[in-house]
């Protein structure tokens, strides 16, 4: 048979009206049957070896890293200080003067007075950065991360304590994924990651004060960097048009279409589209998949919180790199 608009119509039709409410239900009771006090004893676990890990993987991350710095003094903190510095205070997720005031055994240690001055400057310290990317293509060699079946979403984090991102999200939908580029005043950063499904760690990320979409397409810049190939994808609704199809040309994509949607954008698109009309059971099971990201995004919250401190576009980016990483050292092993 054919495959036609109408066919992809009828499927969307059926899906709204039957095999949603079923996967709904499923996944209802997969939550009931969730052990808390076993998640609870794991995720302790996973935060000690996080912890352990730590000192060595930044010197070995570091090593030999140095970036030239023309004007200013130079720091008294060696790169590899730096990184486990950036990290800790992501982790304590106090401010700046709090952190230096806690800081003091780390003084001690070193022979360093931290000032809350010297924290906030390595949000945009040409080291910690060069460190970050280091750190997250060690992380990822590790654990062998090279040919991945992913699923990848966004979320965001509020730059105020006025305005919580899920509430927003709840009362405005889709219209809360993008920001007005007029506003100089943003309340939030919207950070999109594709996670390997296998060792859920993140492979790349990007963020953007503008929307969910302008994320994406940082991340898929760094995907390119890391040379990370992308055998299976899921991605959200949001993400259903043709252009984000034909992006992953290797790769299978599992989105759900829009109502509407058409034929006729290229091969990429069509094959989803029979995959998706023709084995719809299938597709859905490889689709919903994608809950790991939402699953990723609910424990990093709960983690590092919903918002985010710093206030430069290129510190909220550092900041978030941290998590990032934080994230990936949790299921190194």
């Amino acid at each position: 048979m054919q495959l036609k608009n109408k066919h992809i119509a009828r499927k969307l039709w059926e899906l709204d009206k039957f095999i949603l409410d079923e996967y709904k239900l499923k996944a209802e009771e997969e939550h009931q049957d969730r052990d808390d006090a076993l998640y609870e004893k794991e995720f302790k676990k996973r935060i000690k070896k996080a912890i352990k890990v730590l000192t060595p993987i930044t010197d070995e991350a570091t090593l030999g890293l140095r970036v030239c710095k023309k004007i200013g003094r130079k720091s008294e903190l060696k790169p590899n200080e730096k990184l486990r510095l950036i990290l800790i205070h992501q982790m304590f997720g106090k401010s700046n003067r709090m952190m230096s005031n806690a800081l003091l055994l780390f003084s001690l240690m070193t022979g360093i007075d931290v000032s809350y001055k010297t924290v906030e400057r390595l949000y945009s310290d040409g080291e910690v950065e060069a460190g970050l990317f280091n750190l997250i293509i060690l992380l990822l060699k590790k654990k062998k991360v090279e040919k991945i079946d992913a699923c990848g979403d966004a979320t965001g984090y509020s730059l105020t304590i006025r305005k919580h991102y899920a509430s927003v999200v709840q009362k405005l939908k889709e219209k809360a994924k993008e920001q007005d580029v007029q506003d100089k005043k943003k309340c939030f950063v919207y950070k999109f990651a594709l996670m390997d499904l296998k060792t859920r760690m993140y492979v790349c990320f990007g963020t953007s004060l503008i929307s969910e979409a302008k994320a994406f397409h940082k991340a898929m810049q760094m995907l390119e960097e890391l040379k990370i190939e992308i055998e299976s994808v899921r991605l959200d609704r949001y993400y259903s048009f043709p252009c984000y199809v034909s992006l992953f040309k290797q790769s299978k994509v599992y989105i759900i279409p829009r109502k509407g949607s058409k034929l006729g954008h290229g091969d990429e698109w069509l094959n989803t589209m029979k995959s998706f009309v023709y084995d719809t059971m299938r597709y859905l099971k490889e689709y919903f998949q994608r809950e790991n990201s939402e699953n990723g995004w609910s424990c990093d919250k709960k983690m590092f919180g919903w918002r985010v401190a710093q206030k430069r576009e290129d510190r909220i980016d550092t900041a978030l790199f941290c998590r990032v990483i934080w994230h990936d050292l949790f299921y190194l092993y």
